[in-house]
């Protein structure tokens, strides 16, 4: 019996000392758990920037298009055979000057027949007008050959009109581009013959944002340049769309510029600068700040030791700053650095400040 009972004594102290282990245990994990409810998070390192008024040249880049101030596309109103292409390629042509003439051989011989019957119309008419007074004819027998008169003239009218479809004229001065057709060519409507384009002036076609729309008025200045040339030109602003696309909530604006040496050619890509007013007072902030998102942007602030997330709204932006119109005050704490893995109300530590 006593050998019995040694070992259960040895078994009732050895869990004994498993339960107090296990309390322990737990009861440490329970006090990191309540210290860390308390507010023991581990603050997110951050860096920030105090927020200060700045001056800002109120103006935004944009992208536009350049566009000839007149382009047209050569085409035959009448299908036939070309006989005659009177423009060499990439020359100045004068408006009414003839570039492309087509067969007309039948009509001309049709023009001359109904000319020679209208002749011999015309001489009936008079003599049946001169019996008419003195009663030799019927009115009726003059009405009709007073209508056959008129007749002929109609068809003369639109032979002469079809005859002016194989005609095809330059509509206004410009530069002809290649031609995709040559001499002997069969031609329909649906041939492009070549393109003509008025290369000056020329126009730059471009949109701003809704909110710049009541500070634009036509016969503003705005300065532009085109890809591979750095020259800074100015052009004026000669109409702008009378309402805004509801797509894109921007409002189309088209300027002139006088290309009188020829070098801004339609098509390309137009960088155009447009001073709005004057400088402003207002908000600079690095734009890595904001955060974009659905219905607009927003921005963290340290506030109390912790991140408050804010909504702004924004204006002008160049390639490191970016204006803030509204959502920031004057001394914020403004997180620059860390942004990402923020959450509204959690506590931060500030490792860096900015100016």
């Amino acid at each position: 019996m006593k050998k019995l009972r040694v070992p259960l004594i040895i078994l009732v102290v050895v869990i004994a000392l498993a339960l107090l282990k296990i309390f322990v245990v737990d009861a440490g994990k329970n006090k990191a758990a309540g210290a860390q409810n308390k507010g023991g998070q581990v603050p997110s390192p951050v860096t920030v920037a105090i927020v200060k008024p700045a001056l800002v040249q109120n103006n935004i880049l944009i992208t536009g298009d350049v566009i000839a101030n007149e382009e047209v596309e050569l085409r035959a109103e009448m299908s036939g055979k070309i006989v005659s292409i009177n423009f060499t390629e990439g020359t100045t042509v004068r408006k009414g000057q003839l570039l492309v003439k087509i067969n007309d051989a039948d009509l001309q011989a049709n023009l001359r027949k109904l000319t020679a019957q209208l002749k011999i119309s015309q001489e009936k008419e008079s003599r049946l007008e001169k019996l008419l007074k003195i009663n030799g004819v019927s009115q009726e027998d003059y009405d009709i050959a007073q209508n056959s008169t008129q007749s002929l003239n109609s068809d003369i009218d639109y032979t002469k009109a079809q005859i002016a479809k194989t005609e095809i004229y330059a509509p206004f001065d410009g530069v002809v581009g290649l031609k995709s057709v040559s001499n002997g060519s069969y031609v329909t409507s649906a041939n492009v013959i070549a393109a003509i384009q008025q290369l000056n002036p020329v126009k730059i076609d471009f949109s701003v944002p809704e909110r710049y729309a009541p500070l634009i008025n036509k016969g503003t200045e705005v300065k532009f340049s085109t890809r591979g040339d750095n020259v800074e030109r100015v052009a004026k602003i000669l109409a702008i769309e009378p309402k805004i696309d509801p797509q894109t909530r921007t409002l189309r604006i088209r300027a002139v510029y006088n290309n009188t040496d020829g070098k801004v050619l339609p098509g390309a890509f137009a960088e155009v600068k447009l001073d709005l007013q004057d400088d402003i007072a207002s908000v600079l902030v690095p734009t890595q700040a904001l955060i974009p998102g659905i219905r607009g942007q927003k921005a963290f602030i340290v506030k109390g030791g912790k991140a408050k997330l804010v909504e702004v709204e924004t204006g002008v932006r160049n390639d490191s700053t970016i204006q803030v119109i509204k959502g920031l005050n004057e001394g914020d704490s403004l997180v620059i650095t860390g942004v990402m893995v923020l959450r509204d109300d959690v506590p931060v530590k500030i490792i860096k400040s900015g100016k």
